[in-house]
């Protein structure tokens, strides 16, 4: 297949590339155009006006990852109107660009990237599905969700049999590379710092970039039912787990205190006001319970359990950072 990633030299875009480079012809869009293997080039987003006119051969799928990530500094309510905007024109308007000129295309097969936070912020219940009533709080999820409505609005309109459209909305991804909150984890833990939220008890769900490629690999080359599917490994971890886990690949001692919840919210609050490393944005990111539910997609793959466990996953994960 010829294929059209958006963001491909981003974390996930770069892990495509080497899942699928071997087996498929690799287009990119992004704003940066460095040469990578694998990558036959990498077009701007100014192109893409142009792109349907002038680009041969023909793509074959478009997988839609460019995007703006969630920004765990500032807080979820209370961003600017400027920021929000940015948001926004990111996630929303690049999906509307790049949505537009798959519907013109000959192009079959569209595959987006939301998130969990398109449909909740924070799980009520035992854990997250596709069919919650979508809730988003702040720009980031209320911009996915904006996206994805759009998706369904143009595609409505077409009602065009020839063209599937997935959604994913996969939980916190990983793996090496990721620069993200597992990292801050990771090198707060490196520092010995101890980790004074060891009280706070919970349960979250992960996904591994290796699970995220087995299941966009299986999207693009199989007939698997057009819908919206969460994505996440089987297995959830505890932040006290994570954490025992990267002490014992770095070969270090725990230190997890277990001091007064109450103590740390208020601190987290103080942290909020100061712009502190912890603030109540971080401290829910750390101790809420967000288990996110796959049935649909391993159900739509014919398969029982995702193939990389969590486990390894993130000991994969966390010996890259160990290894950089």
């Amino acid at each position: 297949m010829n294929l059209l990633i958006t963001g491909i030299h981003g974390f996930v875009g770069s892990n495509l590339v080497e899942a699928l480079k071997n087996d498929h012809s690799i287009y990119g869009l992004d704003i940066v155009f460095p040469k990578k293997a694998g990558i036959v080039k990498t077009f701007s987003w100014n192109d893409v006006k142009t792109l349907r006119a002038t680009f041969s051969p023909c793509i074959d799928a478009v997988v839609h990852l460019a995007g703006k990530a969630h920004d765990t500094r500032r807080p979820a309510r209370g961003d600017t109107s400027l920021l929000r905007q940015e948001y926004f024109d990111i996630n929303l308007g690049l999906t509307q660009k790049i949505f537009d000129y798959f519907l013109h295309t000959s192009a079959t097969k569209f595959i987006f990237f939301s998130t969990v936070k398109a449909a909740a912020e924070t799980v009520i219940g035992n854990f997250l599905t596709e069919d919650v009533i979508s809730q988003p709080v702040g720009p980031y999820g209320e911009s996915k969700i904006a996206a994805e409505n759009y998706i369904h609005s143009q595609f409505s309109i077409l009602h065009s049999q020839l063209k599937t459209i997935y959604i994913l909305r996969p939980a916190m991804i990983h793996g090496p590379g990721n620069k993200g909150n597992l990292n801050l984890l990771y090198n707060f833990v490196k520092r010995g710092i101890p980790y004074p939220l060891g009280a706070f008890e919970n349960r979250r769900s992960f996904t591994s970039i290796d699970n995220i490629a087995f299941v966009v690999k299986n999207l693009l080359e199989k007939d698997i039912q057009p819908g919206i599917y969460n994505v996440s490994d089987d297995e959830t971890l505890s932040t006290n787990e994570l954490i025992e886990l990267i002490v014992s690949i770095l070969g270090k001692k725990s230190r997890i205190w277990k001091l007064s919840p109450k103590l740390m919210n208020f601190a987290a609050k103080l942290g909020t006001v100061l712009h502190l490393p912890l603030n109540s944005e971080r401290l829910r990111k750390l101790t809420e319970n967000y288990v996110v539910c796959n049935e649909k997609i391993k159900k739509a793959l014919q398969i029982e359990k995702m193939p990389i466990p969590a486990k390894s996953s993130f000991e994969k994960t966390i010996k890259s950072f160990k290894n950089q």
